[in-house]
């Protein structure tokens, strides 16, 4: 649980930057800020007034004690509102609205003290109080109203905005005593959402071809799940079935019961409410050669992947051999330089190019607004055109626009497809700003944190969900091309960072890695996930903003691509 409060804190720091950008209210540069003799006059007989009434016991009983100190302060901002004795001001005023909350009880006066420290933070971020009043935030928030997510959020807003702040090391130990109890918290209210109530299945989406289908049913929590294989029966003439049974769940009645699929290869899924904890998810298989099932999170959701026979079955090299050598479609497509690789259907004649994100998911954000999934998608788009006119290849966009797409959405668009080869894009991100640089990832267990940090950020989920999922991966990719895959990643990883550097310095390149990404499991292609610069890092971030970066990038991409095909049909001819 730890795990993930420190995963969420990583993805929280991306989203907090974005919103973060525009103030709310216009934001005074410390260096234009002056001193004025007025404010400072106004301000001194401010900290007397509330000298006076701390020292007397008495004085602190009445509230109209505290509001005439708490005026003074507000004489100070309101009239010198671009001094530096403005934002002390409002600093001071804050405190006093904290400590009246102590006697008053009133929500009112700890909302004012609220809305101080924010307006300060927001006005006067330069200011050296800018920091101590976020951290304020923090503590009113855990303190006085009891909320430790929203005091986890305030205090992760001091390292977000503040990194270089006094204040930000008191707030890291306040965000690892938060991880804690935030943590216990959300074990307790697991346990007793069990307890209490089961779990509803939203929805059953599906995608369909006579060798492949993917089934996702999307739920509304996590739930225990047992699949069953049964037999085909000829006397009953019921084919073979493969159910799902999820524990502790419930299934609506504006979900379809009974599901057609039309694609030869499952004729139907069913779902029903089989008892009164049990959900029974029924597949109805045609020619079934192998399945795997495995869930995800953030939503939760299960995958059921179906592979089938394929019945156009391609000659094989020695089939081919004892072909008369002068044949006269092959002699044809020698004449039009199409290799002997791709007359056997060996060679690669269609590529996926998946632009990360996308709709509501902005993706890693930079500090100046750059969100990845815009970035991504005129990569993708460049990516696509070099493949079309450089590589004769079909190219086909996951995604056209800015839209949503689900991350097992992807892979299945490119089983279905019939794709060669599944290129996704995207851009990292770094709670280290100095980090930079270009990447490549295969689809296998995290060998270092930073893996384990990319990929929980691509997934959208925790650390410890990718923990748990790296311990059923093995299973998941028997049937993978991890060796192809390897092999595409660096020829993809070679060409990006030399054409790169054929323009630019500093062009750093972090190497072929590999980590457990959700939207590389499933692929029945050689599949990569390409990190093109980090959004967090100045420079790569500045890049990225250049059309002249993108083609650049593209064009690295194609050439590694292009390389890959050459080299796997010198393999295939024994070169």
């Amino acid at each position: 649980m730890i795990h993930r409060l420190i995963s969420v804190r990583c993805v929280l720091i991306s989203v907090l930057l974005s919103l973060l950008l525009v103030p709310l209210f216009p934001s005074f540069n410390q260096a234009a800020l002056t001193s004025s003799n007025s404010a400072r006059i106004l301000l001194q007989k401010a900290r007397v007034c509330t000298e006076n009434l701390y020292r007397s016991k008495a004085k602190k009983k009445y509230r109209h004690n505290w509001e005439r100190c708490i005026k003074k302060y507000e004489r100070v901002y309101k009239a010198y509102p671009d001094t530096d004795e403005a934002a002390q001001a409002m600093f001071a005023a804050g405190q006093l609205w904290t400590h009246l909350y102590r006697y008053s009880s009133r929500g009112s006066d700890i909302d004012t003290a609220v809305s101080l420290y924010r307006d300060l933070g927001t006005r006067y971020q330069s200011h050296n109080l800018a920091d101590d009043a976020q951290y304020r935030l923090g503590e009113i928030f855990y303190r006085y109203k009891k909320d430790p997510m929203q005091a986890y959020i305030e205090f992760l807003k001091v390292e977000v905005r503040f990194p270089n702040g006094d204040a930000r090391l008191r707030a890291s130990k306040m965000l690892d005593k938060l991880e804690v109890v935030l943590g216990k918290k959300r074990l307790l209210k697991e346990d007793k959402a069990r307890k209490k109530e089961s779990i509803l299945v939203k929805d059953i989406r599906h995608w369909s071809t006579p060798t492949y289908t993917r089934v996702v049913i999307d739920l509304e929590d996590q739930v225990k799940y047992r699949e069953h294989l049964l037999k085909k029966d000829p006397h009953l003439r019921k084919p073979r079935r493969l159910f799902v049974d999820l524990h502790n769940a419930w299934i609506s009645k504006d979900i379809e019961s009974s599901i057609p699929i039309k694609g030869g290869l499952l004729q139907r899924a069913r779902a029903a409410q089989y008892n009164k904890k049990t959900v029974r998810v029924v597949l109805d298989i045609d020619n079934m050669e192998g399945y795997k099932i495995f869930h995800l999170y953030d939503p939760f959701r299960i995958v059921v992947d179906v592979q089938g026979e394929d019945r156009e079955l391609k000659p094989t090299k020695k089939e081919v051999a004892k072909r008369p050598p002068g044949a006269k479609e092959i002699e044809k497509d020698k004449e039009k330089g199409i290799s002997l690789a791709k007359q056997l259907g060996l060679g690669v004649r269609r590529i996926i190019i998946d632009a990360g994100h996308g709709g509501k998911d902005p993706g890693a954000i930079g500090k100046d607004g750059l969100r990845e999934k815009d970035v991504m998608l005129k990569l993708a788009n460049l990516v696509a055109d070099k493949v079309r006119k450089e590589l004769k290849c079909q190219a086909i966009l996951t995604r056209k626009g800015d839209v949503f797409l689900p991350l097992e959405d992807r892979t299945a668009i490119a089983n279905t497809e019939k794709a060669d080869l599944f290129i996704s894009l995207h851009t990292n991100a770094h709670k280290n700003a100095r980090i930079q640089g270009v990447e490549t990832y295969i689809l296998n267990i995290a060998l270092d944190e930073d893996a384990m940090n990319v990929a929980a950020r691509e997934n959208a989920t925790s650390r410890k969900n990718i923990s748990d999922l790296q311990m059923i991966l093995n299973d998941l990719m028997l049937n993978t091309k991890i060796n192809e895959s390897s092999r595409l990643a660096g020829f993809v990883q070679k060409g990006l960072v030399k054409e790169l550097q054929k323009r630019y310095n500093e062009v750093r390149s972090r190497g072929v890695r590999q980590a457990p990404f959700y939207v590389l499991i499933g692929a029945e292609m050689p599949a990569i996930l390409v990190e093109v610069g980090y959004i967090t890092n100045r420079i790569d971030n500045s890049r990225l903003k250049s059309k002249t970066y993108l083609e650049r990038a593209a064009s690295g991409i194609v050439k590694g691509i292009d390389s890959y095909i050459k080299d796997m049909e010198l393999t295939y001819k024994g070169g």
